[in-house]
């Protein structure tokens, strides 16, 4: 019998678990057994990480294989454990040394021909590697800039299985990316509205201003092209540049979402989201199943979310909204786990007097709904909601 360790990171919320990976080689029928609560991707890796030791030139042990995922009682999802699984295999097939997995934390996924991808919450999982003093994480190439970022981690970038098992070998020096030097925003984070294209206005101005310089909720009730959705698009123009504790925060729920770009691993501008009103509160809070995934409200931590027309959103979306302005977190339970990801967002909403969007002037000229028909559709916006509301401006035409 064999036996060999290697170490991942599982990424529930924004939080990463550092996770045991076992792997025992034992007589027996030929086929791999896989423990440790996986979720459907985590089993088809059985397949993709035998493809890609054979395609990278080494032999499959034809032994009866378990590996285990501990601790066996947290839920562990997606295919960043691929490369910890291989080598795990690998080391105990005595392809390469024990020791050299010890000092390391493994993540990425694999391809079929051996080659690493990209995977999703790179950024908290080497926060939680470097936080429990491993030496070195090894990460797909894709995610090196992304790793790079946390202070101390010492990062090495994975292109394919093959030159991961020659440098935990020793036959080859293992690369080392180092975090790049702070740079001016890129031309993707450089805001292009500005306040200055809204033409009077000297109200809504005033308030967007003050919601800006105190971090306060806003909601702009008016006829249709007094501009109101101007107004708030301009809005995250006039916020600070986010401090490095703020830009970790926001990279690492960008990180889960899978919304970096390649050429930005490092979001330094106000996040800035608009969803449409037919948005779910599942998509403004957060939804999945086996791999939670952070909702809207969560992606514009530490910036602005935009309800444009807001009466004619959900109910039940709007009111979801009421308890992470009040926390500044979002739990998302399921069955299985629970999911905690900050959401702390300034709030601006937007408002037509009536449904029918014809109101002119301060009596409403032109509008075709009577006073009822007008409370009530103003009434879809709660009163708790609007009490968090900080600032309430009416605009005029």
């Amino acid at each position: 019998m064999a036996l060999a360790r290697a170490r991942a990171v599982a990424v529930l919320g924004v939080e990463g678990h550092l996770v045991e990976v076992e792997a025992d080689l034992a007589d027996g029928l030929p086929r791999l057994t896989l423990i440790g609560l996986p979720d459907t991707a985590l089993h088809e890796s059985r397949d993709r990480i035998r493809a890609a030791v054979v395609n990278s030139g080494h032999k499959w042990p034809d032994r009866r294989i378990t590996l285990g995922l501990f601790p066996a009682t947290l839920p562990k999802a997606g295919s960043g454990f691929d490369l910890a699984m291989a080598v795990a295999v690998l080391s105990a097939a005595a392809v390469v040394p024990p020791e050299s997995l010890l000092r390391r934390v493994f993540i990425g996924e694999l391809a079929l021909d051996g080659r690493v991808r990209a995977v999703r919450g790179v950024l908290p999982a080497v926060l939680k590697a470097a936080a429990a003093g491993v030496e070195r994480v090894v990460v797909p190439a894709a995610n090196a800039a992304e790793a790079a970022l946390v202070p101390g981690a010492r990062v090495e970038p994975a292109i394919d299985l093959a030159g991961v098992l020659s440098v935990l070998r020793g036959e080859a020096a293992a690369p080392e990316v180092t975090a790049p030097p702070p740079t001016a925003p890129t031309p993707a984070e450089v805001p292009g509205l500005d306040l200055a294209d809204v033409a009077g206005q000297t109200r809504g101005r005033l308030a967007v201003e003050v919601a800006a310089a105190g971090g306060h909720h806003l909601f702009m009730q008016g006829p249709p092209g007094s501009g109101k959705t101007m107004l708030a698009d301009r809005l995250p123009g006039l916020l600070p540049m986010l401090d490095t504790d703020a830009s970790l925060e926001v990279t690492a729920v960008h990180s889960v979402a899978g919304l970096l770009p390649s050429n930005a691993p490092l979001v330094t501008r106000p996040p800035y989201r608009s969803p449409h009103h037919s948005a779910t509160p599942a998509a403004l809070i957060g939804s999945g199943s086996a791999v939670i995934r952070p909702g809207l409200a969560s992606q514009a931590h530490r910036g602005i979310l935009f309800l444009d027309e807001a009466p004619e959103f959900n109910r039940q979306s709007l009111d979801a909204l009421r308890q992470p302005l009040e926390s500044g977190t979002i739990e998302v339970a399921r069955a299985r786990a629970t999911a905690r990801f900050p959401a702390r967002f300034q709030l601006v909403l937007a408002a037509n007097p009536c449904p029918c969007a014809k109101a002119r002037g301060p009596r409403g000229t032109g509008c075709e709904c009577p006073s009822l028909v007008r409370r009530r559709y103003l009434a879809r916006l709660s009163g708790p909601l609007l009490d968090r509301i900080d600032i309430q401006v009416a605009l005029s035409a």
